[in-house]
């Protein structure tokens, strides 16, 4: 990804905590010489000091099929994007857009058995947890979890690369940066009001 200094992001904290909250991601991969992607959730793990992300695709899906193939894969987190009128600054200039998105290069291998059931259930956890009737894996039927599981394959991805990248008007002005963040929350647009909080949580 291409990355001006302005813009990268190196704290592995931060990018932990923007995975976590982005966690619908896009893998990218290539089948017969040709690019293949699909979107999922994917957790973030840690042994040790490896990182790795899971996930599952569906049985009929043919990017799994790929990952014996591929040394190296592309995940893309995204996470809030907005248009930046240039009107918005002092001096004349070009219109542009703002946006936080982080790359992960990893290799990615199958996983099955107590391993898949154990992400499954860390997936459940997170997303169901807080819900008024949570739907969790030890709530539901043996029976059903066992015929749902063969329609997936499960996977997990060694990370080898993070590549992060914050466009948030890093390089304009005080006043510039601050009536940026005045009209991003003046819209409608969530994702611009979202932009906003980016903005003021990344200005030292």
């Amino acid at each position: 990804m291409y990355i001006p200094k302005y813009y990268k992001v190196t704290d592995l904290e931060e990018i932990k905590e923007f995975i976590k909250d982005n966690s619908f991601a896009t893998i990218i991969s290539i089948r017969k010489g040709k690019p293949i992607a699909s979107h999922v959730p994917l957790l973030l793990n840690k042994i040790k000091d490896e990182y790795y992300l899971t996930g599952h695709l569906a049985y009929g899906n043919p990017l799994w099929k790929t990952f014996e193939d591929i040394d190296e894969i592309l995940v893309i987190f995204n996470g809030p994007h907005a248009y930046i009128s240039s009107s918005w600054y002092e001096k004349e200039n070009v219109p542009t857009w703002n946006y936080q998105s982080v790359h992960v290069y990893g290799k990615a291998s199958l996983i099955e058995g107590s391993e898949l059931e154990q992400d499954l259930t860390l997936l459940l956890e997170k997303y169901e947890k807080f819900r008024e009737n949570p739907v969790l894996w030890d709530k539901l039927s043996p029976e059903m979890l066992q015929q749902e599981i063969k329609g997936i394959k499960g996977f997990r991805i060694n990370i080898k690369e993070v590549q992060a990248a914050y466009k948030l008007s890093q390089n304009r002005n005080a006043t510039d940066y601050a009536n940026i963040i005045s009209k991003l929350s003046k819209e409608e647009d969530p994702n611009a009001a979202a932009v906003a909080e980016a903005m003021k949580k990344n200005r030292k």
